[in-house]
């Protein structure tokens, strides 16, 4: 069996909080220069292209992308043949957010209680879903979730008659309700089935799918993109100006459900998509 220290964990989760804040992944820049090019309004073409070249600073000075620099969510996969050395997985996984929003000088986010918003003061504690898989190796993946995007988000729990047509109503009110608020162009994730719980993972999940690929499921990519096309007949536009492009992308995820159940998550992002991933 494979031994892995503590250390490593916290040494990659703190990069990963701070190259997920600075650097946009390849496939989010080019679905944006993408956008710009298809974008029809003067004004979105302008958002899109300032929107590149903030990219272009951030990289360039170490910053964040955006002020709002998110609660951490993190996925983290283990192999069932792999055994942690030196502590706690879990401790290793919060003191990494707390060292790389420390060293990243990155905004401390998250209150510890929702109701006497008392804030941390480290970011932490993170969100944090665990997956036990095949193998020998930890995959950490640090997703910083933004409150514009993520209050714009919602859950639905819908009868199984009103089936996809109750699923594209929900989708489509959803982007249209929340406007500007969550800074568009968005990729939006969408979990259908399961429980309510699994719906919402769902959702989050399929944010971490590079833009650009499409659900394995013939159906289902279809589906993906007409909602894509249908959405940005809406009009909002980038940043909510107007124009062609409210989002960039929709990826949707699907698991089996109850035969009275019809759960429906809606997940959105704003234009950065911001996630990181190691493989130890």
């Amino acid at each position: 069996m494979r031994t892995l220290d503590c250390e490593k964990v916290v040494e990659a989760t703190s990069r990963l909080c701070r190259e997920a804040n600075y650097v946009l992944e390849p496939d989010v820049v080019a679905a944006l220069e993408g956008a710009r090019q298809e974008e029809v309004s003067p004004t979105g073409k302008d958002v899109l292209g300032q929107l590149l070249e903030n990219a272009r600073i951030a990289v360039r000075e170490e910053i964040p992308l955006c002020q709002d620099t998110g609660i951490a969510v993190v996925f983290v996969e283990v192999g069932q043949d792999l055994r942690i050395v030196g502590g706690s997985l879990e401790e290793a996984v919060v003191r990494g957010v707390r060292e790389g929003y420390e060293q990243g000088y990155l905004r401390k986010s998250v209150v510890a209680d929702p109701l006497n918003r008392v804030n941390t003061g480290d970011n932490s504690p993170p969100v944090i879903h665990w997956r036990l898989v095949p193998g020998d190796r930890l995959k950490i993946s640090v997703m910083p979730k933004g409150a514009g995007s993520e209050n714009m988000s919602a859950l639905k729990m819908l009868k199984p008659a009103e089936g996809l047509d109750g699923v594209k109503r929900f989708i489509l009110e959803t982007v249209s309700s929340a406007g500007p608020n969550p800074c568009p162009p968005l990729v939006v994730g969408v979990g259908l089935g399961g429980t309510m719980e699994k719906a919402a993972l769902l959702a989050k999940e399929a944010l971490l799918r590079p833009l650009g690929t499409r659900n394995p499921v013939a159906e289902l990519a279809e589906l993906e993109e007409n909602l894509r096309v249908f959405l940005n007949e809406l009009g909002i536009g980038p940043m909510g100006l107007g124009g062609r492009v409210t989002v960039l992308a929709v990826h949707l995820s699907t698991y089996p459900t109850h035969i009275a159940m019809l759960p429906v998550a809606v997940n959105l992002n704003c234009h950065a998509v911001r996630h990181k991933t190691a493989v130890l």
